[in-house]
């Protein structure tokens, strides 16, 4: 683990929170369900998010994985383009209010795209999903749609945490330096490759471009090497299928203050080191 950043003087009570970054099909999985335990209680882990549109043999995520991530101790979990790769998942997204997509999906999609968890402490958390639109589908804009968000969120809580799935770094960037202050973390997710940037922003939001994939990276981006050097070359569709070699969990720890919802410390979360 490496400490990014760390504010000093910090006398409010605050919460760990633990967010682990897109997880791939079952060796992903199979890495969380080893490690989630002893990670929530070495870093003394209030509440965990973590996001699972690959769950699913790397295309979308299945009613099964949902609930075995919510057994293991995951809190809330995120989605992001492959939300529904999954056709039969529609049904699933209106099952359960901690499963979110991103918000700025269209009017009328399936299920929600932020939450407010109440842990047993009473302490709650607001969760944000949104999805980027640079060099991606065009969907509603995520920048409006943050602010309406918060307004909701912040009638309850101070402490909110937006899970932006998006292709472009600078659209990650512009929207943390947008929202810096106003929220408490802005994490980036869907490249599947960590960025050396965790850091905690002027005004007490803790930002990294990217988390980086949990799951196997003798691959690309998660997939079988060989099928995806002959997707460039040939340039025509070949089926996904995840690799299974060097599997590493991704992730953050923030460390936020109850009251005033700022960042105290960020760090980022690696295992095993590369």
């Amino acid at each position: 683990m490496i400490t990014i950043q760390k504010r000093k003087n910090v006398m409010q009570p605050t919460i760990n929170i633990l967010f682990i970054g897109d997880i791939i099909g079952k060796p992903g999985l199979d890495l969380v369900s080893n490690l989630i335990k002893g990670l929530l209680e070495k870093h003394k882990i209030d509440f965990c998010i973590a996001n699972g549109e690959n769950a699913a043999d790397g295309k979308g995520i299945e009613e099964a994985q949902v609930k075995q991530l919510f057994e293991l101790g995951v809190h809330v979990i995120t989605g992001g383009n492959h939300t529904f790769d999954r056709w039969d998942m529609r049904k699933v997204y209106t099952s359960f209010k901690h499963l979110l997509r991103p918000l700025n999906f269209p009017h009328g999609t399936a299920g929600i795209g932020f939450t407010i968890y109440e842990l047993k402490s009473g302490v709650k958390v607001g969760v944000m999903n949104l999805q980027g639109r640079t060099y991606m589908q065009p969907i509603e804009d995520p920048f409006r749609t943050a602010e309406w968000a918060l307004s909701k969120i912040n009638e309850q809580t101070k402490i909110s945490f937006i899970d932006f799935h998006a292709e472009a770094t600078a659209e990650k960037m512009a929207l943390a330096w947008h929202l810096d202050g106003r929220v408490s973390v802005v994490v980036g997710t869907h490249t599947h490759t960590p960025t050396a940037d965790a850091r905690i922003l002027p005004r007490a939001t803790g930002f990294i471009t990217d988390v980086g994939m949990t799951g196997p990276y003798d691959s690309v981006l998660g997939m079988k090497k060989d099928l995806a050097i002959k997707r460039f070359m040939t340039q025509t569709p070949h089926k996904y299928e995840t690799a299974s070699n060097d599997v590493r969990l991704c992730g953050v720890i923030a460390e936020v203050e109850v009251e005033t919802g700022k960042c105290v410390r960020f760090e980022q979360l690696i295992f095993p080191k590369f």
